[in-house]
């Protein structure tokens, strides 16, 4: 199983998303092929409802500790409510370091 398949499974666990899209987003970086270690995450869950940005994230970051603790190198989050939802969330900027200029 994929790492990023692992993470949509204990997200979809733990907050129910009326949607959510993890993908790896590794190959835009500078790491070796192959590697899962950047990720994005959107996710849209009733949970978040009443949260601010930071608390949101320290939930998701909560359920992923042990692969923030191994693998993920990083995480890009986007976390909405049902409201808040607008059917897209921003895309990743290109990676300038360590040789891909």
């Amino acid at each position: 199983m994929s790492l990023a398949s692992k993470i949509e499974q204990k997200l979809s666990a733990a907050f129910t998303p009326e949607y959510i899209d993890v993908q790896c987003e590794s190959h835009m970086h500078n790491v070796p092929a192959g590697s899962e270690m950047h990720f994005r995450v959107v996710l849209v869950s009733d949970v978040f409802a009443e949260l601010r940005k930071v608390q949101r994230h320290q939930k998701v970051y909560a359920v992923l500790a042990e692969e923030m603790a191994g693998p993920v190198h990083a995480l890009a989050l986007h976390t909405f409510s049902p409201q808040e939802w607008e059917g897209a969330a921003p895309q990743s900027p290109q990676c300038l370091g360590g040789g891909k200029k």
